[in-house]
């Protein structure tokens, strides 16, 4: 591999390949200014060349760049000295943040039931602390499962040895105890033959359910509720487990409840008899959702599928962790895209667009039903939670929220636009673009698969994995448009600007689509590549 950097002629050794993977597309320039939706990268005589940036940090820069109010908030804070290192005290920014977020949030779901805010620095790590609180919330709902049980058996004894209930004969057969033994003693081989078939219950490790073609970060929890083999696989030995549901399925929540299901034997004294029966124990540890796929290719959660994973989280006591890190902050018009599609979460992550492109933070909320307040001393981090970010953040709100809501208004309006432009393209180029999917500012164009081409340059294109990249490549080198396919779904481009993008981006990046469809279609898969590497 070579891992020489052009610029300083050195080995480049902050991760080679990638660059190199990133250089074959076309896509491996350095940015060096950024504003509103534009991000400049250098020419070769140094000159600034404008990007109409319709990546948008994958969705971290709804309000633009360096958004001057954003920028002064910053500067105001780090000459104020505001201290980011201040651990264990007093964080009243953070909890004016946290009820902002829930002012916003009630208004959306139309509760008043508070959500408390866990803060950290990213969206995967949100995504890790819901799923550790998940987790810890099921431990303590088993252990006093295990509390009753042993304190019902204990009834039990006693009703016995009072003579005041036996062990009827339908239970003995029922359970294979021996039918002429005295009920003390039956009762004794019940609760062992109990206490065994529990134990292979109480001791089981969670189950995490989530949806095929769902992204929800790559640290060791949340890559295992990663769709994506390629970056789940390597690590399974590591994470939890996860049962996939087909989001056209929803009758496979049940077929995989009935499979993974598990009950305990619980003693009750009923009458004069002590019976036997069953209490659900808690396998399925939560659900991750995103009510719009990002790297899964763009893919809005339907309404009527979003409501039976609700009924379904509900009949079983299972926590409904929604994953907004990408669709949220306003990016479809409203704080939660989920709230749209009636879906209400028991958390919430929040991330990207929180930061305002400048601090790097995230939320972890959870609903009061559901919180325990161990969490607080058994989970951390170290950079989450200060004034720098937290203030940051409160700012991201006024601004989103400024003037009854305008910048969720012009996300709607924007994305109404881009769309018209995406639809455009696809209709006059049916045989090429099979799909225009999303909401808002978070719009998805996904190309037919190319591999059947006559053409043995476009084939080859489709072919190496990198069909969406090397598009991405051609459309900022020949058309100044910055963008990237999603992640799990690479003949699918993303589009996810800023409520800046103007009239103008939005025609040159139908410009450059359709050149790019006129290429494929002309089977000049070479000019693509060449136009990339250029």
């Amino acid at each position: 591999m070579d891992t020489k950097n052009s610029v300083t002629d050195g080995p480049e050794l902050a991760e080679p390949y990638l660059r190199q993977v990133l250089g074959m597309a076309g896509l491996a320039v350095e940015y060096v200014r950024a504003e509103g939706n534009t991000l400049y990268r250098r020419g070769e005589g140094g000159e600034e060349i404008a990007v109409a940036d319709f990546a948008g940090g994958y969705g971290s820069v709804l309000l633009g760049h360096n958004h001057p109010d954003l920028v002064a908030c910053a500067q105001e804070l780090l000459a104020a000295g505001t201290p980011v290192h201040a651990q264990f005290s007093r964080h009243p920014y953070a909890n004016r943040l946290a009820a902002e977020l829930n002012r916003i949030v009630g208004r959306e779901l139309g509760t008043d039931e508070p959500y408390f805010a866990i803060f950290a620095n990213s969206g995967a790590e949100a995504v890790e602390a819901a799923l550790k609180h998940a987790e810890l919330d099921r431990g303590l709902r088993i252990a006093a499962l295990r509390s009753a049980a042993e304190g019902a058996a204990e009834a039990a004894r006693d009703a016995v040895a009072q003579g005041r209930a036996q062990v009827p004969g339908r239970v003995r057969r029922r359970f294979g105890i021996d039918a002429g033994a005295p009920s003390a003693d039956a009762l004794e081989q019940l609760t062992a033959r109990l206490a065994a078939e529990n134990a292979a219950h109480l001791d089981r490790p969670p189950l995490f359910l989530a949806l095929e073609g769902g992204f929800h970060g790559k640290l060791g929890l949340s890559v295992q509720l990663t769709h994506n083999e390629s970056y789940r696989i390597p690590f399974r030995a590591l994470g939890a487990q996860a049962r996939f549901v087909p989001p056209d399925r929803p009758e496979a929540l049940k077929e995989i409840h009935a499979r993974e299901r598990g009950v305990l034997h619980v003693l009750e004294v009923s009458g004069d008899q002590v019976d036997v029966v069953e209490r659900e124990f808690p396998v399925f540890c939560a659900f991750l959702v995103e009510p719009i796929q990002g790297e899964g290719g763009i893919r809005v959660l339907d309404a009527e599928f979003a409501g039976a994973i609700q009924r379904f989280c509900a009949e079983i006591d299972c926590p409904v962790v929604v994953d907004e890190i990408q669709s949220g902050m306003g990016r479809t018009g409203r704080l939660l895209a989920s709230s749209r599609a009636g879906l209400r979460g028991d958390y919430y992550t929040l991330a990207k667009t929180l930061g305002g492109g400048l601090a790097k933070t995230s939320v972890m909320l959870v609903r009061r039903a559901r919180y325990r307040q161990e969490f607080e001393i058994v989970h951390s981090s170290t950079f989450a939670k200060d004034s720098f970010s937290c203030t940051i953040a409160l700012k991201v709100l006024e601004l989103l929220e400024a003037d009854g809501g305008a910048a969720y208004r012009r996300a709607e309006e924007r994305g109404a636009a881009l769309r018209t432009a995406l639809e455009a393209v696809r209709d006059d180029f049916p045989d090429l673009v099979g799909d225009v999917r999303g909401q808002g500012l978070m719009l998805g164009l996904e190309f037919r698969d190319q591999g059947g081409s006559a053409s043995e340059s476009v084939r080859a294109l489709a072919g190496g994995g990198l069909f969406g990249y090397f598009l991405a490549g051609h459309l900022l080198h020949a058309h100044r448009v910055r963008t990237f396919p999603t992640a799990s779904a690479v003949n699918t481009l993303r589009f996810e600007p800023s409520v800046h993008v103007s009239d103008e981006e939005i025609g040159r990046l139908e410009a450059g689509l359709r050149d790019v469809c006129r290429l494929l279609r002309e089977g000049a898969g070479d000019r693509l590549a060449g136009a990339s590497a250029g």
